[in-house]
């Protein structure tokens, strides 16, 4: 049984949900507050999985997880999911791209619904971030202007428990270890990273230094 305190019922969240889509995209081809009805158990079953295992009380209070449709946060990941979970589904033609591009021109954020992110992740604020089609693992934290793209056509591996700071990018052949933080403002580019570790610098200059415990922000 669904355990989730929203702040819209789920007729009036896919009514919001809707309206927004069919003023941002006018083109003929309305979104019925239906469509994403079918969608929402689905949706909101990965959003209760994600939000239980967040050590912030803006989303679990101990017991429930929280969604507040007017969280930045909260919003930027139900839409990703929403998206994700329409690919999947085979919904109607267009809805995918038009919630993907909702939450582009919403937050600021590129997560194309074909990406794969993995069950257990934390948007912070992500303006100006491109996830592209790299491999993720659970308990991921991201912040804002992060990128994860290709280099020759190849797209890195992060392991569990990874954090990308604010302007951090992972590009290309590289195998990011647990518990690994990339610094702001750091690029890691074709480079493999071993557990527990924090990576500060760019291909030309960097260093490695240890990483202390798991970030307190997951629930472990």
């Amino acid at each position: 049984m669904r355990t989730v305190r929203a702040s819209l019922s789920d007729s009036d969240l896919v009514a919001y949900t809707a309206s927004q889509l069919n003023s941002m995209f006018p083109d003929g081809r309305s979104v019925a507050s239906d469509t994403l009805l079918a969608l929402l158990p689905a949706i909101m079953e990965r959003l209760e999985h994600c939000f239980t295992q967040i050590n912030n009380k803006y989303f679990f209070d101990g017991s429930d997880a929280l969604f507040n449709h007017l969280h930045g946060d909260h919003y930027a990941m139900f839409l990703y999911w929403a998206a994700n979970t329409a690919f999947h589904a085979n919904a109607s033609e267009g809805l995918a791209s038009k919630l993907f591009l909702l939450n582009k021109a919403l937050h600021g954020i590129d997560a194309f619904y074909e990406v794969e992110l993995p069950s257990v992740f934390l948007f912070v604020h992500p303006l100006a971030t491109v996830l592209g089609r790299g491999r993720y693992s659970d308990h991921l934290l991201v912040y804002q202007r992060c990128g994860v793209g290709s280099n020759h056509g190849v797209y890195p591996q992060l392991g569990r428990f990874v954090t990308l700071r604010p302007g951090s990018s992972v590009l290309g052949n590289c195998r990011i270890g647990r518990n690994c933080t990339i610094a702001a403002e750091s690029l890691v580019l074709d480079h493999d990273l071993p557990d527990d570790c924090v990576y500060i610098g760019n291909p030309r200059q960097f260093i490695v230094r240890p990483a202390g415990e798991l970030p307190p922000i997951w629930r472990t």
